[in-house]
């Protein structure tokens, strides 16, 4: 079921230091009249163990055994490089990479994907016609579709998307994953 106000069903908080996770209560289930926030829901909580800095690993999140270190390393690498277990409950967190090698893999094929829709915002002469607009549409509807709605302005009739912004969003994507998999080569498991 995805509702937040379920008792059973809440976002995992991970230690990193301590290996262990807590699940948080929801403002919902404290006063069932407030309504939910991701403001309030999202905010950063200190370890109850350590008093460190706890990560959001998100409602699907299952902790490993205290002692696999490997698997907690692992865990580590995916939240720094921003793969987290978060979903509804409906279709789980999708693909969550089990190991370190298929975790750079992943990276790999993101960073693929990445720049190659940088280079289609770099090169991008927007359409003038309907004609245009349609076939544009049909061709690039993939690219168009994975740009954040705040690049584009006007009507839909009368589109218009800031390509400047468009290729310095996918040039700080890439720059991203690069840390990422750089830091995840990195770090010893």
């Amino acid at each position: 079921m995805c509702r937040y106000g379920i008792n059973s069903y809440k976002p995992h908080y991970a230690c990193f230091e301590c290996r262990k996770t807590f699940k948080r209560r929801l403002l919902i289930d404290i006063d069932g009249n407030i309504a939910y926030t991701k403001v309030w829901e999202n905010q950063p909580y200190n370890c109850p163990e350590c008093g460190g800095m706890m990560a959001n690993m998100g409602l699907d999140f299952e902790s490993p055994k205290k002692s696999d270190l490997k698997a907690w390393n692992h865990m580590k690498d995916l939240f720094e490089t921003g793969i987290t277990f978060h979903s509804c409950g409906c279709t789980g967190p999708g693909y969550i990479p089990k190991e370190k090698p298929t975790l750079i893999d992943f990276l790999n094929e993101k960073k693929e994907i990445y720049i190659e829709n940088l280079r289609f915002w770099m090169t991008r002469i927007e359409p003038q016609t309907e004609s245009e607009k349609s076939k544009d549409w049909d061709k690039n509807s993939h690219f168009l579709f994975n740009l954040p709605s705040e690049f584009k302005t006007g009507t839909k009739k009368k589109r218009k998307t800031d390509l400047k912004k468009a290729v310095e969003y996918w040039t700080e994507k890439v720059n991203l994953i690069e840390e990422n998999i750089k830091k995840t080569i990195g770090n010893n498991t």
